[in-house]
């Protein structure tokens, strides 16, 4: 790179930063987030996680509520559960994917009691955020009534928490009540080409 390149740059970059800090400048508010993760694609449970990891790193109180997960051990639950228990709450409260339990009544229940735990968790004034791992799958079925969740994280979260909704087919109505939505597309899965879930990836 010339000298006359790197001016150029840097010229260009000094111009970026500074419209950057204008814009920036403007972003003084602070608020507990309605934050939904879903679509097709992988990494919804994986890029929360992500965050509750992070607020275990800054001393912040969370708690997690699996609703379908169960059936099996996930790296995140053991890792959280053995070392960060003191920081981060963890119910999994699921039994599967509802075409493993193959009982749909009792699928309801356990959705149910989720919830209702959920809603504990989310009122208590001590947590950051609360993940409600694969929630979406329970109210695509109507095991809890989409109304009920939207009112009652409209209503009644407390101001400053944070509430992660995971799972794919997120009911319209919560996307529309979230302040962040984030979309997982599906380009391309090695479970198609005959790959079975692999530790470290998928759980």
């Amino acid at each position: 790179m010339t000298t006359d390149d790197t001016a150029r740059h840097n010229a260009k970059m000094a111009k970026k930063k500074a419209a950057r800090d204008k814009i920036m400048a403007t972003k003084t508010d602070e608020k507990g987030l309605v934050i939904v993760h879903t679509g097709k694609g992988k990494g919804k449970s994986s890029s929360a996680f992500g965050m509750i990891f992070r607020c275990i790193a800054h001393d912040m109180p969370c708690a997690v509520v699996q609703f379908i997960k169960g059936g099996m051990g996930t790296g995140e639950r053991d890792l959280i559960t053995t070392h960060f228990g003191d920081t981060c709450e963890f119910h999994t409260m699921g039994e599967g994917f509802t075409w493993e339990t193959q009982d749909k009544t009792r699928d309801i229940e356990m959705a149910q009691a989720a919830w209702a735990k959920a809603k504990e968790l989310i009122l208590d004034p001590g947590n950051r955020m609360v993940l409600l791992d694969e929630i979406n799958i329970a109210l695509r079925y109507d095991y809890i009534d989409i109304a009920e969740v939207v009112a009652f994280l409209r209503d009644h979260k407390p101001p400053m928490t944070h509430v992660v909704l995971t799972g794919r087919n997120a009911k319209d109505e919560l996307i529309e009540l979230a302040d962040l939505v984030t979309e997982m597309e599906l380009v391309k899965h090695p479970f198609r080409s005959g790959v079975k879930a692999q530790a470290g990836v998928e759980f």
